[in-house]
């Protein structure tokens, strides 16, 4: 062997990449289809990015979206009051073990490559490596929290934090804050903190559209078409909120009775004691709390230069166009709750169709 290659600890059949909602879904159709494959999980223990959930986030707030297919459940009336992160958490672990998903963790991939055979080489900081025909890839956005640049932002002498940071609202105690976003994580935030801050001022980049009504089903297909079309053609996806916008959840509710929904344009410079808008005013604040959203944690994938001149992933359902070795399970259409069962079900059977196809061509 060339002492130059890796070693290769395992080749499977199909190597995913993440053990979320998307992951886990996607390894329990493969499991159904009779493939080997292996899940990689960064993470250090079960339950995806729900495990990065503050405490604060209770089931009572999540309706039940975190399902997985072959084990529907329900939380209990006596674990409402409970944080999602820990009841989840548990639900994951189960569900690993009742199906005998062969979850490895934490291993954190660094890439992914394509071998002379046609074969996928999956590298891990820690020097392991495995080979797969195939990779489902389910890494979601959790990783990946977008910070935009906003001037003056590095001069700001009070704290700032992504949502993805944030703990719950002891902390802000007596304190001035600005909300930066507009999704249900900028809601949930300011709907908490407005008992313990001294005051919550609301920005968005635009104005929030508060969504009436049912989701019904002919809503959610309309959605998926959107961001499907926008895949489809190379673009980058939209965030959820800019395609469902805020629904009248508890979440929001609460927010509104309490009077802290009542979002400003976005400011034009960070200062250091604030944030001025374009008019001139200022707003003094302690904190700025950027809810800005996540991006698709892709960078792993980077040697099978996948991009489009679009900036985005050309996709098929979950087939990357470019590559139909690999598949996107939670990216585009398939990034919600909802669609990443769906998702999972599809990347597992349009893989064992094409490990099929494969095996049936003659030899070169």
């Amino acid at each position: 062997m060339d002492p130059g290659l890796p070693l290769v600890d395992c080749g499977v059949d199909v190597v995913v990449i993440g053990a979320g909602q998307a992951g886990l879904s996607t390894a329990y159709h493969l499991h159904r289809l009779g493939l080997s494959f292996v899940v990689l999980d960064g993470a250090l223990v079960p339950g995806g990015a729900w495990g990065s959930r503050p405490p604060t986030l209770t089931m009572a707030k999540v309706h039940g979206v975190f399902d997985l297919p072959g084990a529907h459940r329900t939380a209990s009336p006596d674990e409402s009051a409970l944080p999602a992160s820990e009841v989840v958490g548990r639900y994951y672990a189960d569900y690993e073990r009742r199906f005998a998903l062969p979850v490895e963790r934490p291993v954190t991939v660094t890439s992914v490559s394509s071998l002379p055979d046609g074969r996928l080489l999956v590298a891990a900081a820690d020097g392991r490596t495995w080979t797969a025909r195939a990779v489902a890839n389910a890494t979601g956005t959790w990783t990946r929290p977008h910070w935009p640049y906003y001037p003056g932002a590095s001069s700001f002498r009070g704290r700032q934090l992504h949502s993805s940071q944030y703990r719950g609202p002891s902390s802000f105690r007596g304190q001035r804050v600005v909300v930066v976003g507009g999704g249900h994580s900028a809601a949930h935030i300011l709907s908490e903190i407005a008992d313990t801050a001294a005051s919550v001022t609301w920005v968005t980049r635009r104005p929030p559209e508060f969504r009436t009504g049912e989701f019904s089903p002919d809503t959610g297909r309309a959605i998926i078409a959107d961001v499907d079309a926008r895949v489809r053609a190379g673009l980058p996806p939209l965030s959820v909120v800019a395609v469902t916008g805020l629904g009248y959840t508890e979440v929001v509710r609460e927010a509104m009775e309490k009077g802290v929904l009542n979002p400003r344009p976005m400011f034009s410079r960070v200062l250091p004691s604030g944030v001025q808008f374009p008019d001139g005013s200022v707003v003094e604040a302690d904190v700025i709390v950027w809810a800005t959203g996540f991006r698709a944690a892709l960078a792993h994938l980077a040697p099978l230069h996948l991009r489009e001149p679009g900036g985005g992933i050309r996709m098929s359902s979950t087939r990357v166009v470019r590559d139909p070795r690999l598949h996107l399970v939670g990216y585009g259409p398939s990034a919600s709750t909802v669609g990443a069962n769906r998702a999972g079900r599809s990347a597992a059977l349009e893989i064992r169709d094409l490990l099929a196809s494969a095996a049936t061509q003659p030899a070169a």
